[in-house]
């Protein structure tokens, strides 16, 4: 049995990975912020990742390290560099203390243009921290990720029902279902080949989709013809003001997420796909969109 520990556990990908880890078997270790409820199958570590103590707690007899949590919104650089540098400095100095070898980190497309977003920057910076801590890493840089239980897309499904769906600036974007993102991070840890590795993974969509192919397959995940309106820069970066102004540090919509929505190109670069011998997708973006908007209406989240 397999000794997993894991951060950002209780979030969206975090708890799709907790499920699957568990259902083959593997023993997780999981750090969590908030008290949790009493799971046979999970062993929740109190903590976060400015607690140095609560992860060398977590590292403790692991077999390998899945390190997802960080923040995607933050105020300003120094909101991102908190917990996606110094949080990955922290997770790394706790599996050296602990003697975990493996280590896998969930990076983001982003940090492939560092110049495009403070977010992206420090995505990049904490994979500059992975690849030089010596351990048997390997860097996973997700596109966009949807499934039940995201509520960062669930926006744009309910502007589906509504047959009319607002998109960024012409550009194409890759699609990964988090469930096969899930099976990536699992397969990697007893995966030779995959130490040392900077994987992009997909969906299998060669090229990605456009802007537009996108909320169109949006309208069909929801039985819905649906219009789309490429909405230009200047206009999503006046909205992400607008945003902070009405609702402060809950704004979704932040200046530094309007940089990277704006930018027309997130499609995976195919010679970083994880080999086939380790992984390959198996949701296209077609039935996981579906299957996606079937789960949300089953929880009351869309009409």
């Amino acid at each position: 049995m397999t000794v997993i520990a894991v951060t950002g556990g209780t979030g969206f990908v975090g708890t799709h990975l907790l499920r699957m880890a568990t259902d083959a078997g593997n023993h997780v270790r999981a750090l969590a912020r908030k008290e949790q409820p009493d799971d046979e199958k999970v062993e929740w570590i109190p903590g976060a990742l400015n607690d140095q103590a609560s992860l060398d707690r977590l590292a403790q007899t692991a077999d390998a390290i899945i390190h997802i949590a960080g923040a995607i919104r933050a105020p300003n650089r120094s909101g991102f560099a908190a917990p996606n540098i110094e949080g990955t400095r922290n997770v790394i100095e706790a599996a050296r203390k602990a003697g975990v070898r493996r280590f896998i980190h969930i990076s983001s497309l982003t940090a492939r243009e560092p110049e495009v977003s403070d977010y992206g920057w420090s995505k990049a910076e904490s994979e500059k921290i992975v690849q030089g801590s010596g351990l048997d890493w390997t860097i996973i840089r997700p596109p966009a990720v949807y499934g039940p239980g995201d509520r960062e897309t669930l926006e744009l499904f309910g502007m589906a029902t509504h047959r009319f769906v607002i998109l960024p600036p012409t550009g194409r974007t890759s699609l990964i279902h988090v469930e096969d993102l899930c099976r990536l991070m699992l397969a990697s840890i007893e995966a030779p080949a995959a130490i040392g590795a900077v994987y992009e993974p997909d969906d299998g969509t060669s090229n990605g989709l456009s802007h537009v192919a996108f909320g169109k397959a949006l309208g069909r995940a929801v039985d819905r013809s649906v219009k789309t309106l490429s909405v230009p820069a200047p206009i999503i970066r006046l909205g992400a003001r607008i945003d902070r102004l009405f609702r402060k540090e809950n704004a979704k919509l932040t200046p530094d997420r309007a940089r990277y929505f704006c930018h027309p190109d997130w499609v995976v670069n195919p010679d970083l796909m994880p080999p086939a011998h380790i992984w390959a997708p198996s949701i296209p973006y077609e039935t996981g969109l579906t299957e996606t908007a079937t789960w949300y209406r089953e929880q009351g989240w869309l009409s």
